[in-house]
């Protein structure tokens, strides 16, 4: 249970959530054992995704893993990007191409409520759990800020005044909406831990 496997590409995820587990778990990447193709993602829902993820993992190693899939879903769009976030702007769209594309989207609409969904999908012995985070916001009329990654120049939390661009890792780590589903996956593995010891 120490080690898990995190069936992810995305470098800037992957820093995420190893800041967050360090204490408790060593989080092993797709290089470490090895692996070095693509993977799945066709679900038409971010759990769907989520769990696509770390079954096609799951499937070739035999090996606890998780996978997460985020959404950013926009009122006035009627929850768009959602699942298709990553590629909003095309399949190879890049982070500013997707950021540029939703500002175009809402220019001229006052209603500018979001959130941020993350759904991890775990899977220990071939049983699957789910975890969810949400945060709610709103979405800025530029980008602000230089951290961060995805749309968190044009996000703005609930109770805050920058973007998650604007803030310091830590803090976004501790609210963002990754930051709280990895939370919920860390106390559920320190149970497990802790009933597998007993």
């Amino acid at each position: 249970m120490k080690d898990l496997i995190f069936a992810t590409n995305n470098a800037h995820k992957l820093e995420e959530i190893t800041s967050i587990t360090k204490a408790h778990f060593r989080i092993l990447t797709l290089n470490d054992i090895g692996f070095s193709g693509e993977i799945p993602e066709t679900s038409l829902s971010i759990e769907g995704n989520a769990l696509q993820k770390a079954e096609f993992i799951y499937k070739r190693f035999s090996t606890n893993c998780f996978a997460d899939d985020t959404g950013l879903e926009v009122d006035a769009l009627d929850g768009a990007p959602g699942v298709y976030s990553a590629r909003y702007a095309g399949e190879n769209a890049s982070y500013t191409d997707n950021v540029v594309k939703l500002l175009e989207a809402l220019k001229g609409i006052e209603n500018r409520n979001a959130r941020f969904k993350t759904v991890i999908a775990l899977i220990i012995d071939g049983q699957p759990y789910f975890f969810e985070g949400i945060i709610s916001g709103k979405i800025s009329d530029s980008p602000k800020g230089t951290s961060g990654f995805g749309y968190d120049p044009i996000f703005i939390p609930e109770g805050y005044q920058e973007s998650f661009a604007e803030m310091p890792s830590e803090l976004k780590n501790i609210i963002s909406h990754r930051g709280l589903a990895t939370k919920k996956l860390t106390d559920f593995l320190l149970n497990k831990v802790k009933e597998h010891s007993l």
